[in-house]
């Protein structure tokens, strides 16, 4: 399933609030929780954290991985968190409005 913009922000968001998290287990988390539903491409997750990075959303530091392999890892600032509060928030209300239009009987009867 392609993602709606502005969705890949308030994922990774979302993804990095609980704990620091490399890129690839970002992506995993991602797929995993959705049911294989939302794939995060690498063209589109890394360009992202890197964006987020500049803006303050998330920080990042080098770590090694559960495979002993050096990986940068990213974690939610508190602007970042004030930022998935923001995005969460307008998703609920997107998410509300649509369930309103899809359980309303056809305009025409």
């Amino acid at each position: 399933m392609d993602l709606l913009q502005g969705t890949l922000d308030v994922l990774i968001l979302k993804t990095v609030s609980g704990r620091p998290m490399h890129g690839y287990a970002v992506a995993r988390w991602v797929r995993e929780v959705t049911g294989d539903a939302f794939a995060i491409e690498e063209g589109a997750l890394y360009p992202a954290l890197h964006r987020m990075e500049r803006k303050g959303w998330v920080e990042a530091e080098w770590g090694l991985s559960d495979s002993g392999r050096r990986a940068k890892y990213y974690r939610l600032t508190a602007a970042g968190r004030a930022a998935l509060e923001e995005q969460a928030a307008t998703w609920a209300r997107y998410v509300d409005a649509m369930g309103r239009v899809m359980a309303a009987a056809d305009p025409g009867d």
